[in-house]
């Protein structure tokens, strides 16, 4: 799976999650672009990744990740066999 395709996904995730169709992710952003993104939505947000690409992220990782941007790329890692 190439970073596109992963992309095209978590879009899709995240306009379900913050009931928003014409959101748009971006490599930078972090919680504070998006005022409904609390602690509860991160929880969500990290479960939505985790069922839809068939993977599970470590304590570690999700502490240390701070934007979409490191996401997308421990995400592409994972499905690729990389983590």
């Amino acid at each position: 799976m190439n970073r596109e395709e992963i992309v095209k996904d978590l879009q899709e995730i995240f306009r379900n999650l913050f009931d928003d169709e014409e959101l748009v992710i971006f490599d930078e952003m972090t919680s504070a672009d998006i005022e409904d993104w609390d602690s509860l939505i991160h929880i969500n947000l990290v479960s939505d990744i985790e069922l839809k690409f068939n993977i599970t992220f470590t304590t570690e990782e999700i502490l240390e990740t701070k934007n979409v941007g490191e996401f997308i790329d421990i995400i592409e890692k994972k499905v690729n066999g990389g983590v």
